[in-house]
């Protein structure tokens, strides 16, 4: 058997880094969640994190140069959704994870909620 694995590379590994380190921030995870259920304006955000509006509008500019977030024009609106499918697998997994330290739920427990999928074509 072989023992040995395959180490990631380095870039990988600190592009990785930042994103954790980019998503550890309370609010920015919030912005996140609610990216992942659809297209929201920063006023939207800003009333489903709880966090004054030119506050969100600098998390969102932190994410959208991560790649982490996208924006379109709509007249003097921008709409923010998720740019990059796999952030929805990582934050829900972290929710996931912290249910079970929160809630004290055993470490087999299934949840039934099915996946979220990032939908590009909308």
């Amino acid at each position: 058997m072989d023992t040995q694995t395959r180490n990631p590379i380095d870039d990988r590994v600190a592009f990785a880094a930042d994103t954790f380190k980019l998503l550890a921030d309370p609010t920015r995870l919030r912005i996140v969640w609610a990216l992942l259920h659809g297209e929201h304006t920063v006023n939207n955000l800003s009333d489903h994190v709880g966090a004054q509006p030119a506050a969100v509008s600098q998390h969102l500019a932190k994410l959208h140069l991560a790649r982490i977030v996208t924006r379109r024009r709509d007249g003097t609106f921008f709409h923010y959704s998720i740019d990059n499918e796999h952030i929805g697998r990582l934050v829900e997994e972290a929710l996931f994870c912290s249910d079970h330290v929160v809630a004290d739920l055993p470490n087999d427990h299934r949840h039934t909620k099915p996946r979220h999928r990032v939908d590009k074509t909308a």
